[in-house]
């Protein structure tokens, strides 16, 4: 089964059935509601990673279940629906959805929409997880670990590290790191990247042979992948 959950809105059961087997065949894990109210409330108890949303269902119909959606998620939202007016498509993307399929459509269009939010699901996945050599920057719980050790950062000295680490083999400037961390406002002295620096240096290299950040003389700073 694929890392990807899909809340399929269809109050056509037979029209739900026959998505929600093609999807399962493809691996996907899928969940049916068949009205507006359902949906909702699916929504609220579950993280999806997409929505496939028709129109006209009862219980509250498509384009408000996606106006409420959209107060409190961005999951992408593809509409199914019968309708193929302008007017009717310019509604539902007005309400937050992302994508508009026309029935009667080929299954393999839907699957090909699919793929791509699950393309950007999985490069999204990537830069939660930041890995240079032995150290991981994990950023949805917001910690560092060189190996098994965990890393205790200031918030300043995580934001710097993250740069490095996202441009790793990438030379940057002390006015580059100054830009990204501290801001394009900032007026103090750029020796502040040095000090920084020194701070990490002490937490990520200390006690370890293989030193991570490597200085480039009169240029600046960068992490080496190699």
């Amino acid at each position: 089964m694929k890392n990807f959950k899909i809340l399929l809105v269809e109050d056509e059961k037979q029209m739900s059935m026959f998505i929600q087997m093609e999807l399962n065949h493809e691996e996907y894990e899928v969940d049916a509601a068949y009205d507006g109210r359902e949906a909702l409330k699916k929504v609220e108890d579950t993280d999806y990673d997409l929505i496939l949303l028709d129109i006209m269902i009862p219980n509250l119909n498509g384009i408000e279940v996606c106006r409420r959606i959209r107060q409190s998620s961005n999951v992408p939202i593809i509409m199914l629906t019968a309708k193929s007016d302008i007017p009717d498509k310019v509604l539902g993307l007005d309400a937050g959805a992302n994508d508009y399929l026309t029935k009667p459509f080929a299954i393999e269009e839907l699957l090909a929409r699919i793929r791509v939010y699950e393309r950007d699901k999985s490069l999204k996945d990537e830069t939660d997880q930041i890995k240079v050599k032995d150290v991981i920057m994990d950023n949805k719980i917001h910690q560092v670990f060189r190996g098994d050790k965990e890393i205790e950062l200031t918030k300043t000295e995580y934001n710097l590290l993250k740069i490095l680490l996202s441009n790793k083999n990438v030379v940057l400037t002390r006015e580059q790191l100054i830009e990204d961390v501290w801001g394009y406002d900032y007026a103090g002295d750029t020796n502040v990247v040095d000090v920084f620096i020194r701070y990490l240096r002490s937490k990520i290299d200390e006690g370890f042979q293989n030193k991570l950040i490597t200085t480039i003389r009169g240029v600046g700073y960068v992490i080496k992948d190699n």
